[in-house]
């Protein structure tokens, strides 16, 4: 070793270890390190403190550690008795992270314990950089952040970071939105340039906005193609999708909040003699076929109850006007005969229908059926056969009106909003471009939990059908709004269908290429199977005990000083932990253009009241 490396190992040299417990590793400050900054070969180093990495020496072997702690000790080996004499000796408290291996590589994990007596020392930014280094060489990566203490740019690996769950939680103004931003920003230009035509076919990516703070033309990228839904007036875009879409069970088990057990079952029959009817050359000759059936059949009755039910129920899919236009009342003609149970022409005394079926023909319910037009609108259609279905199925005693008619009741009220959300057209103008956002912010409430949980639940199983190699990625912002595992605004079977399915997504999606990303300023509120399922963390300032409380279940590898400094991070500072880096990573995300960022800033009260003499000046 020539003169210089002594030299530089004394300058660096921050003492020795006194002690090994575990992975807790205590060590002596000499004492002419004391000092917060040290001068070496022209420049100023940091010395040592809390949360700066140290290097212990074990022969060969470079150990890396984490000051989490600091004491001063009484020195027993000075003599008291001497006036002004420093009586006291710094101690640090390390936790052992990892090693650099022989190649010069940093590997988390604990391989060796330092031995007493062994020697730290400052890490230098060389090896600084070994430990921060997330991506192999050669490998394509980002840079969207720098270390917290060192300010040195961290690349992110592409493969490790995005083919993974992400995770990013922090509380309101913490920077959680420049980072869900920044990531996709910096990964929609890096594989762009590798090969544009390959990365619009072989990967799609979805971002769900509650809030609208995505949609600006220059967020993540000007390619993108936002969809400005609206459910309080027609001016909104709406989501292309096929009308085979509409009509699948699961499809429409989502938009009528069906139970699994009774109203599933029965959706998908109504769907199967839906796509039966319509099979046919002339489904309008077929429908009117089926309602005259049905009135026979009801009309010839002797249940009073269930046969008035049933007629409300034709109610629903007959024509409201008669021939010249006047609203007609169904049974206006009909009376029922208690004595013997069963319906008579109204005015006749003898004219019952049980008796003499041929007088149903003449009834005005029965013309009515022949007055039946097909509705243009799918949902309006699909409603309609569940109204035959449901008359079917009471008719022979398969179904009870209680069990079903709340789907339906449910489909009902969500028509209108369906109508102007959805356009039946080209379901391929979806994917005009690879990367969609979905601009909640005008959708009423119900809907901005359906429109999400429909459409991830399709386009998951569109991407479990893909043979080629393909990848689609979900981004969910403020995901508590539809991740949420309470709720006092649905039934329990509802929300437990909602978390289900995301939770399948999450749990099995990276088998078929599908990848989540949630964003949340309250991970507590979130399902817990959702929150440990994600591989990578960026966590920015939480405040909430319940929250902090998530985090340290959900990320166990995070250190009981990372954790702690959650609370405290400035804005724009994070935690960085999961599979992609070796250790947790206190970081700074960089902080996009005023143009390029989402808008989420909060508003200044102080610019809607200027002040009234800087006002005359200007």
């Amino acid at each position: 070793m020539d003169s210089f490396d002594l030299t530089k190992d004394a300058v660096l040299r921050v003492g020795e270890v006194t002690e090994v417990n575990g992975r807790r590793v205590f060590i002596t400050v000499d004492k002419n390190k004391n000092l917060s900054d040290i001068f070496f070969d022209g420049g100023i180093l940091k010395n040592i403190s809390v949360n700066s990495f140290i290097e212990i020496r074990k022969g060969f072997l470079s150990i890396i550690g984490k000051v989490d702690g600091e004491k001063i000790e009484r020195d027993l080996t000075r003599p008291s008795d001497l006036e002004h004499t420093n009586q006291n000796s710094r101690t640090l408290s390390v936790s052992l992270f990892g090693y650099i291996s022989r190649n010069g590589k940093f590997i988390g994990g604990t391989k060796e314990l330092p031995l007493i007596g062994n020697e730290a020392y400052l890490v230098t930014e060389k090896n600084i950089h070994r430990i921060h280094n997330l991506v192999d060489k050669d490998k394509p990566s980002i840079n969207i952040a720098t270390s917290d203490n060192d300010d040195i740019d961290i690349k992110f690996p592409i493969d490790g970071l995005f083919n993974s769950h992400i995770a990013i939680f922090g509380n309101t103004g913490s920077g959680k939105s420049n980072t869900l931003a920044i990531m996709y920003q910096e990964l929609y230009s890096v594989l762009k340039l590798r090969n544009a035509e390959k990365f619009k076919q072989n990967t799609k990516f979805v971002l769900f906005d509650f809030n609208g703070e995505y949609t600006d033309p220059s967020c993540i990228t000007r390619e993108k193609r936002v969809f400005n839904l609206n459910t309080h007036n027609d001016q909104g875009d709406r989501l292309p999708i096929s009308r085979e879409s509409l009509i699948d069970v699961e499809i429409l088990s989502i938009l009528s909040d069906a139970t699994e057990k009774t109203q599933k079952p029965f959706l998908s029959r109504a769907l199967n003699f839906y796509k039966k009817v319509f099979s046919d050359n002339n489904p309008a000759d077929h429908i009117k076929n089926i309602l005259k059936a049905q009135i026979k059949s009801i009309l010839g009755m002797s249940e009073k109850i269930k046969a008035y039910l049933l007629i409300d129920y034709l109610g629903e899919v007959l024509p409201k006007l008669d021939a010249l236009g006047n609203m007609i009342q169904l049974d206006e003609d009909l009376d029922w005969h208690n004595i013997s149970s069963e319906f008579k022409i109204r005015g006749s005394s003898n004219s019952f229908l049980g008796s003499q079926p041929q007088l149903i023909l003449t009834t005005k319910i029965y013309l009515q059926a022949d007055r039946y037009e097909v509705p243009e609108d799918i949902i309006s259609q699909i409603i309609h056969f569940l109204y035959l279905q449901l008359i079917y199925d009471v008719l022979n005693n398969r179904a009870q009106n209680e069990h079903i008619a709340p789907a339906i009741n449910k489909l009902k009220s969500k028509k209108d909003d369906i109508k102007k959300l959805f356009d039946t057209g080209n379901e391929n103008e979806f994917w005009s471009t690879n990367f969609a956002v979905i601009n909640l912010n005008d959708v009423n409430l119900a809907m901005k939990k359906t429109i999400p949980l429909l459409l991830s639940k399709k386009l998951y199983s569109d991407q479990k059908n893909e043979t080629s190699e393909k990848s689609l990625t979900l981004i969910i912002d403020e995901a508590h709004n539809i991740l949420s595992n309470e709720s006092f605004r649905e039934a329990e079977n509802w929300k437990d269908y909602r978390l289900e399915t995301f939770e399948e997504i999450i749990k099995e999606g990276r088998k078929f290429g599908t990848f989540v990303t949630i964003s949340s300023q309250r991970p507590n509120d979130i399902s817990p199977t959702i929150t440990s399922q994600a591989h990578n963390y960026f966590i920015h300032r939480l405040i909430n005990q319940k929250d902090l409380a998530t985090i340290a279940s959900a990320v166990s590898y995070i250190d009981k000083l990372t954790e702690e400094s959650i609370p405290t991070l400035p804005t724009g500072t994070c935690i960085f932990s999961g599979v992609a880096t070796q250790m947790p990573l206190k970081i700074n995300i960089k902080e996009l253009d005023a143009h390029l960022k989402p808008s989420s800033d909060t508003i200044k009260l102080s610019e809607l009241v200027p002040d009234e003499f800087e006002d005359l000046i200007g």
